[in-house]
């Protein structure tokens, strides 16, 4: 065969899969399963030329896209994966070899065959499919012709075993004809109690969605609950378009998704939104009215326009997600939008008025109470979805940082912020309604663009090293003034100052998890501010495991020349001990501290100080002194 040949060969392959892929999503029941399992599609060398899908413990479902099938055959092949987790086959209590003993706990027989229970479980499900006229069989005989009953995949496991050449036969499963279909039989599912195996109720929620379809389909008409939930949500995002400007153009940017599998598998009880998707998901499941819905999809909304997502800086994204429901909820109720829901709200009096930072500060010190919440999303989850779910949204682009949206021709960040500041010039305009301070504020705020870190650190540079002040002096006088010597001439001179009154300190995060490239940029910018403001020396210290003193450092030796030291873990309390302690730094001397945030749950520093960290990193404790946030040179970027 040649190259041509086998090129065409593969490319027919795939197609067929993917468009079994296509046409199981769309056929109920299993099609409303598709996201609660991982499908992954993997070639013929990791897989086995002769396996065309294999199912894993994990729920992860392995299909073969080398291999020859009809797109039917793809769609049987999946949907059999699919049922050996929805019929528990995994699960250790549902084995012939286990027994549950007097207390409880579960016991292992000793002739277990887990070849002989993977051929059980296979002829089962064929009977199954074949009942249901699932797709395309693989197998061209009946299931009946070897053995007698199919009731029970335990019955059919003793039958195998009392009929061994029986067990040989493999044509009712995935795998390779000498193989098995299952993965993960040699270390069977335990549930801890009070938990158990999630698949059969999602199977069940699909045969039940299955069954509502198809009387649709035969009566022309919608289910009362559903329809009413579907039109009630829609009501509602067409309310903002059409009578509040505010959250007008966000309405119109955002697909509002009500799928109940969708949000089962996103493990979503009533709505969540992804801003990179321009996505709000909607769990058909809640029956509420227009005014809860309204209120829901406004919470959402202002999630996308205020950059939520964006604004963490490092935060605990589930904490930030709170704060900021707690913010968003507290002016929804000021605004009168809609009614608030009984379930999944966030609302605190006593937070009114407060920023999410500021909120988020709050929480931090009382993180247990608030780690297990509910949001709209559920219990212990937050209704901010990052990460592409389709990869239908925005572009990203690296340089940027930011996700780009064709359509719109500007990054996803700059369009809601855009729509919500023409939302608020309308709003003001047409006097339609109230808005709180506290959002008007922080609409505005978005729109100036942020003081980049190196401006804050100048800054920060200004405040503790003011410009060395001249004076008139009359001693040394010029050359210029040869010719007349006895007549004095004052000049201007700087005023003397001490060099130690003039330093600061530098505590260097050296663990493996800082790059250079990080600890270059940081350094780099101290070396050029400390010239910029005449600070002859700086005195650092290195930590990583231990700390190593490197003592005074003038600037262009910070940039260039230091040799980082150690590359083991980080504690800093020693390096600033140290620092603090040292007889010949100034007891007022400033003290700037830079890591990642992978260093010890507290630190204590008794002196003015400051923190620099990389952008997207975190500290572990709520710090007293002042936070600057970096970004990154990239490798290639470095020394431009």
């Amino acid at each position: 065969m040649g190259k041509s040949q086998k090129k065409e060969r593969i490319s027919r392959t795939e197609a067929a899969l993917q468009s079994g892929i296509e046409m199981l999503r769309r056929k109920p029941p299993f099609g409303s399963m598709y996201y609660n399992y991982r499908i992954v599609c993997w070639d013929k060398n990791r897989i086995g030329k002769n396996t065309p899908a294999v199912a894993t413990s994990s729920g992860e479902i392995r299909l073969n896209k080398d291999y020859d099938l009809d797109p039917k055959q793809w769609v049987y092949v999946i949907a059999h994966c699919m049922l050996h987790m929805v019929f528990g086959h995994f699960d250790e209590e549902n084995m012939p070899g286990f027994i549950a003993d007097k207390d409880g706990s579960v016991v292992r027989k000793p002739h277990f065959d887990a070849k002989t229970w993977n051929h059980a479980c296979d002829i089962f499900i064929a009977s199954f499919l074949n009942g249901l006229k699932y797709g395309e069989p693989l197998a061209n005989r009946e299931v009946k012709e070897y053995v007698p009953s199919v009731t029970d995949e335990k019955k059919i496991y003793e039958y195998l075993i009392e009929n061994p050449k029986l067990n040989e036969i493999s044509m009712f499963g995935t795998g390779a004809e000498d193989g098995l279909d299952m993965i993960g039989l040699d270390k069977p599912l335990k549930y801890e109690k009070g938990r158990a195996n999630s698949y059969p109720k999602f199977f069940a929620e699909a045969l039940a969605d299955s069954v509502s379809d198809a009387i649709d389909d035969v009566s022309s008409t919608c289910s009362r609950r559903r329809r009413r939930v579907s039109s009630e949500v829609q009501k509602a995002a067409m309310w903002f378009q059409d009578h509040y400007p505010l959250l007008g153009g966000l309405a119109s940017c955002f697909k509002i998704i009500e799928d109940g599998s969708l949000c089962r598998s996103m493990d979503i009880s009533m709505a969540a939104i992804s801003v990179e998707d321009m996505e709000i998901y909607i769990n058909p499941a809640n029956s509420l009215s227009s005014g809860e819905w309204r209120f829901i999809l406004a919470h959402e909304y202002l999630h996308a326009g205020l950059e939520h997502d964006k604004r963490s800086a490092g935060r605990d994204s589930y904490l930030w997600n709170i704060a900021c429901d707690y913010v968003v909820n507290g002016w929804l109720v000021e605004m009168n939008i809609g009614d608030m829901p009984d379930e999944g709200l966030l609302y605190d009096e006593e937070l009114k008025g407060l920023s999410a930072e500021s909120v988020y500060d709050i929480l931090l010190e009382n993180i247990k109470k608030y780690m297990d919440v509910r949001t709209f999303a559920g219990k212990g989850r937050g209704d901010i979805v990052t990460g592409r779910r389709n990869g239908k949204g925005g572009v990203y682009d690296p340089e940027t940082g930011s996700f780009y949206n064709p359509a719109h021709g500007v990054s996803l960040d700059d369009f809601c912020r855009q729509a919500l500041e023409q939302g608020l010039e309308w709003q003001q305009k047409s006097g339609r309604g109230f808005i709180p301070a506290g959002l008007i504020e922080e609409i505005r705020a978005l729109s100036v663009p942020p003081i980049p870190w190196d401006v804050e650190l100048a800054r920060w540079f200004e405040e503790h090293f003011a410009p060395i002040q001249t004076h008139r002096s009359y001693t040394r006088p010029s050359r210029r003034q040869g010719a007349t010597p006895d007549i004095p001439r004052p000049r201007v001179v700087p005023m003397e100052v001490m060099e130690k009154d003039r330093t600061f300190g530098v505590v260097v995060d050296t663990s493996g998890s800082m790059s250079p490239f990080q600890i270059g940029t940081a350094l780099g910018a101290i070396a050029s501010y400390s010239q910029a403001h005449e600070v002859p020396f700086a005195r650092v210290i290195f930590c990583d495991a231990a700390a190593y003193d490197a003592g005074y450092i003038s600037p262009e030796d910070i940039a260039g020349r230091v040799r980082v030291k150690g590359r083991g873990g980080t504690v800093l309390q020693p390096g600033v001990d140290k620092l603090e302690k040292a007889a010949d730094f100034p007891a007022d001397g400033p003290i700037l501290i830079i890591t990642d945030g992978e260093i010890e749950s507290h630190l204590s520093v008794h002196r003015e100080h400051a923190y620099l960290i990389p952008y997207g990193s975190r500290l572990p404790f709520r710090p007293r002194g002042k936070v600057f946030r970096f970004r990154n040179l990239k490798p290639d970027k470095v020394g431009r």
